[in-house]
């Protein structure tokens, strides 16, 4: 039976996390599970308190402590108020890391984690719309060949993705991530912690024109999932989309469209109705359950992935049909 290590070393930590440590005289920590809500702490979760606007989790270290939080990050500008509370739950055996920002700690050591994983191919997802309905076909897909993680539910957000590359495992092959925005410069940072070996952007739309002001900033914000790529990194943009060609310019890597006229192997396409859309790719009949042409344009994004990381005919049919409904 292979020895249950920490999910990083101390070192690791404060070094990824460019921290120090509260008490000097802690020389090893043990952490299994990551949370950055005190009701979800269990034995030896390193313990993320966030500083929101109405809320600041720094109030919830002690109770995390008590829950089996082993190690805590907390935030130098907290050390005046809670500085004696630190100090009983350090005695306690507890290891506190004094960051600068949490949410950046958080961010930063989950992508010091993912630099452990160096064979795992790193899929990100992003677009205005269909980001979890093209995960979920693309994890479904890649699963008839690799060993897949995936972001649970909608965990895609500034916080939301780091949580989930802590459940990437060495007997994953793939990970396939979603990432989502609700501020300007987000989608960077969550390419910071993943740097995809590829990218899909499902499309440009309006959702976040409130916070953004223009469709063009919201491209602008979106292509920022390639930020990160290498010369080896591959990205996917749908064809029909008025923004590929913005898209496509000046990235590092390789950038690919999808859709009909990209793909010339997926021919014969029939709306079903609330049947979802049948079609014929290389000549094999499979159909796509989810109605609607936005889903068929998600699952040629699957598809276009499937195909160039050489899985087969047979198993891209079987990843889509296993797909029955998402909500």
């Amino acid at each position: 039976m292979s020895e249950v290590v920490s999910l990083l070393t101390l070192n690791q930590l404060v070094s990824s996390v460019r921290g120090q440590l509260f008490d000097s005289t802690v020389t090893e920590i043990f952490f299994s599970s990551v949370a950055t809500d005190s009701r979800q702490v269990v034995e030896n979760t390193l313990f993320v308190p966030l500083i929101g606007e109405l809320q600041d989790g720094h109030k919830y270290v002690e109770s995390a402590a008590e829950k089996g939080a082993s190690v805590i990050f907390v935030a130098n500008s907290s050390i005046s108020e809670y500085s004696e509370k630190y100090q009983s739950i350090s005695k306690k055996g507890v290891c506190l890391i004094i960051v600068e920002n949490t949410l950046t700690a958080l961010q930063q050591a989950a992508s010091c984690y993912v630099s452990q994983f160096p064979s795992l191919i790193k899929v990100g997802i992003t677009g205005s719309s269909g980001k979890t309905t093209t995960k979920e076909l693309v994890a479904s897909v890649l699963k008839q060949h690799f060993d897949v993680v995936m972001t649970e539910g909608n965990l895609n957000s500034e916080t939301g993705l780091p949580l989930s590359v802590f459940k990437i495992s060495t007997h994953h092959q793939v990970g396939v991530f979603e990432m989502g925005m609700n501020r300007k410069g987000e989608i960077s940072e969550l390419a910071a912690v993943l740097f995809p070996d590829f990218g899909i952007i499902t499309n440009i739309g309006t959702a976040h024109i409130g916070i953004l002001g223009t469709k063009d900033q919201i491209a602008h914000e979106k292509k920022q999932i390639f930020s990160h790529f290498s010369e080896k990194s591959i990205g996917f943009v749908p064809e029909t989309d008025s923004y590929a060609s913005f898209l496509a310019e000046e990235v590092k890597g390789t950038i690919k469209t999808f859709g009909l006229q990209s793909m010339p192997t997926v021919t014969n396409v029939q709306n079903l109705g609330i049947k979802g859309t049948s079609f014929f790719y290389k000549n094999r009949s499979i159909t796509l359950s989810l109605p609607g042409k936005y889903n068929f344009y998600d699952c040629l994004a699957a598809i276009a992935i499937g195909e160039e990381l050489g899985l087969s005919s047979l198993e891209i049919k079987q990843g889509i049909e296993n797909i029955h409904s998402l909500f």
